[in-house]
């Protein structure tokens, strides 16, 4: 399918084919008819896009204290390769549609295939010929009152009344609106449905003649003007609500808006404006000024947005789903005249002029810019990029599928797999289908699929590398086992100890000769961390082992901490460390004490701390802390045993004593936590024959230790970890 991007390092803006995406469950498929180019969000995406690095920097000095932070923590180059690879990622831009729907997901009991409807969301309703939405953040259209064009604006519909809403607009109202643009002319047009006066402002002209064309009361370009309006169609009083609909860094649309408007009137920047109020004129006024978020309640929301959970009508009247209801409403009662504000029409072909128009680079008057698809576009899934692969592969050779092309996998695991000679990428799969293409492009890939089991079922590889979000690891584990493929599964290998049982059986059962099953513990295999298992091996006595990992702050509702989708920070991360002392040590942990801070509602109960004992007698503290400043190092591991003292700094220096010497290792500019060196060992293993580089029985101890950590922080007593079960169980 036809998609629009745009290069996040120049701006340039290009129509590229993609695979059409995945239907996913609680989503439609949807087949674009006609999309919206936002003039303000999108314009504004596109001018940052076109700065070069250092005006990106004084634009964003927040980003420039992320990547200074990142050169202090984990050095020069590491840092400059995540700048990189995030600057070569495509944005898809685009959040307003309108199509048919031609899929239906599970879940999705209320949308039929065939049903028309507008579609929103930065990252679903994208200018592609195809969109995979969310069920709460679509609406069906009214019978054929409303067509696509029309629909397509639904989005920046809801913005327009969820922020007439803030603003407690009433029947009788003397409303101003500053801006005259597109959200401007909505927001006259569903005032005058609602019954208010209105009094507008827009320096252009044809826009304030519009907004009288279309039923304000009043507009002018002269400010002056403006002000005697308001409170002549006020009786002196000043308007009850001002709604600014204007987009500039400039305050004086705020400033304006409080000298026009009554005592405890209500003033709403709608628009992205300049906020340096000049607090006399609201304090001696006692203004509210509000700011709305977007469509309405429900947006930023995952629970909504995502996972479909409606907010009861009870207790929320408008959410964005039915603010997009409403919009298409009133578009069917005849009551908003949308085609008037219809400037310019592109095929999707030609997408590039309408951000021409916008950018302001093609001089001429817009208003709704629209992009129009063809209906016979083609749902294709899979984009064949090199040579068909091979329909088969030697027993010895490394041929890759690849599932998950998110940022994870692009800028340190892909760079890691491209380093190391004598391995053949066939085929990477995500849901987004322009992630695909970059990946694919970026890497080489031969093909790119949106259809994970054109993966796993590809005879035209081997091994299988899952980069997925961690729910969806088990089943992707399970398939590939008995697809007889190799196995390379990032951490952590499942989220249940009833997935660990059932991939422990599957893989005890799997067909000779074995195939390689690797979960993703690179730090075992970072190069000073083998020095430091090298200089422990020789004690034989038990070892003293802290880890303390200064892991940084994430929200509550980022994905990692969804008990669904990511299953939290200590299954996600903390069998990292888990894994790696039990490397150290070598031994198995017997039990795990997981402890929580108090956190006062602001942590996800992502600051706990593991005691661990090992089989060997060995001790081990894992110190998990998101309450720290991330400029400071991640990870330190300090291990006492034998008259010996070993501490590995953040994987760039460690330091060996013993006898009273000491001797010291340093990276000086790359920091190497073991990527490369996994994956050299897990395709050596491969393409010799070899044993894995992580024993099977070491993987299932290390996750089942990590899943009854969770148990332990729960119950608040420490747990047994017992793997016989498990693996007596693989071998019936």
């Amino acid at each position: 399918m036809k998609q629009v991007l745009q290069h996040a390092r120049t701006g340039e803006i290009s129509v590229v084919e993609v695979p059409a995406p995945r239907l996913l469950a609680g989503c439609v498929l949807v087949r674009i008819a006609a999309s919206l180019v936002s003039a303000g969000t999108e314009r504004a995406s596109s001018e940052f896009a076109r700065k070069n690095l250092l005006q990106k920097a004084q634009a964003r000095p927040d980003l420039v204290r992320e990547v200074i932070a990142k050169i202090r923590r984990d050095g020069l180059l590491p840092a400059v390769a995540t700048v990189r690879s995030r600057l070569d990622q495509p944005g898809a831009l685009g959040y307003s549609s309108a199509g048919t729907v031609i899929a239906v997901g599970e879940g999705v009991s209320d949308i039929s295939i065939g049903d028309r409807v507008a579609c929103a969301g930065a990252g679903h309703a994208v200018h592609a010929e195809f969109a995979c939405i969310p069920r709460l953040l679509l609406a069906k259209i009214p019978e054929e009152k409303v067509s696509f064009e029309e629909a397509a604006f639904s989005t920046v519909g809801a913005v327009t009344l969820h922020g007439i809403r803030t603003g407690n607009a009433k029947l009788g109202d003397v409303i101003a609106v500053i801006g005259l643009g597109l959200l401007g002319q909505l927001t006259v047009q569903a005032l005058k449905a609602a019954g208010c006066r209105v009094v507008g402002l827009d320096l252009q002209p044809s826009r304030a003649d519009l907004a009288r064309r279309l039923g304000a009361d009043f507009a002018s370009t002269s400010e002056s003007a403006f002000g005697e309006s308001c409170f002549d169609y006020s009786h002196g009083q000043g308007v009850d609500v001002v709604l600014i609909a204007a987009e500039t860094p400039s305050s004086d649309p705020i400033n304006l808006a409080a000298r026009v408007a009554r005592d405890r009137a209500i003033v709403v920047a709608v628009g992205t404006v300049g906020l340096d109020i000049q607090r006399k004129l609201y304090y001696e006024k006692e203004l509210d000024l509000r700011i709305p978020r977007s469509y309405g309640p429900g947006r930023y929301d995952a629970v909504y947005e995502q996972k479909g959970r409606d907010y009861p009508i009870g207790y929320v009247r408008w959410t964005e789903t039915r603010n997009m209801e409403a919009f298409l409403q009133l578009i069917a009662e005849g009551k908003l005249d949308l085609k008037s504000l219809i400037t310019h029409r592109f095929p999707v072909e030609r997408a590039h002029s309408a951000y021409e128009v916008i950018t302001g680079k093609t001089v001429e008057p817009f208003l709704g810019v629209l992009i129009r698809y063809s209906d016979q576009a083609e749902e294709t899934r899979r984009l064949e990029l090199l040579a068909k692969s091979p329909s088969r592969t030697e027993e010895k050779e490394v041929a890759v599928g690849l599932l998950g092309a998110g940022r994870f996998a692009t800028a340190t695991l892909l760079p890691a797999m491209k380093d190391v000679p004598g391995g053949r990428l066939a085929g990477v799969c995500a849901a987004n289908g322009s992630r695909v293409r970059h990946a694919a492009e970026k890497f080489g890939f031969r093909y790119g699929t949106t259809e994970e089991q054109q993966i796993l079922g590809d005879s035209g590889s081997n091994t299988v590398v899952i980069a997925t979000r961690h729910y969806l690891h088990a089943s992707q584990v399970l398939t590939a086992i008995r697809a007889g493929k190799h196995i390379f599964c990032e951490k952590p290998l499942c989220l249940t100890e009833e997935e660990l049982k059932e991939i422990a059986f599957a893989y005890g059962k799997s067909l000779p000769p074995k195939r390689v099953l690797m979960v993703g513990f690179n730090r075992r295999f970072a190069p000073l961390a083998v020095h430091m298992k090298s200089f422990l091996a020789e004690i034989r006595e038990p070892l003293a082992m802290d880890y303390r990992v200064n892991a940084g702050y994430i929200p509550a509702d980022h994905w990692v901490n969804d008990s669904e989708q990511g299953g939290g920070r200590i299954l996600g991360e903390v069998c990292h460390f888990i894994d790696f002392l039990s490397f150290l040590s070598d031994s198995r942990p017997i039990e795990v004490h997981t402890r929580s801070l108090g956190n006062g509602g602001r942590y996800s109960d992502d600051n706990v701390i593991l005691s661990l004992q090992y089989a060997n007698g060995s001790q081990g503290t894992i110190s998990y802390l998101a309450n720290g400043d991330k400029i400071f190092s991640k990870e330190r591991v300090e291990v006492f045993g034998g008259s010996s003292v070993a501490v590995l700094e953040d994987f760039r220096s460690l330091e060996l004593v013993r006898h009273g010497k000491k001797r010291t290792m340093r990276s000086h500019f790359r920091q190497d936590k073991g990527h490369r060196g996994e994956w050299e060992a897990f395709t050596a293993a491969i393409r010799d024959g070899r044993e894995a580089p992580i024993a099977f029985d070491d993987i299932l101890t290390s996750t089942l230790t990590t899943l009854k950590a969770v148990d332990s922080r729960a119950s608040g007593q420490a747990m047994p970890v017992d793997p016989t079960r498990l693996a007596r169980r693989s071998e019936n």
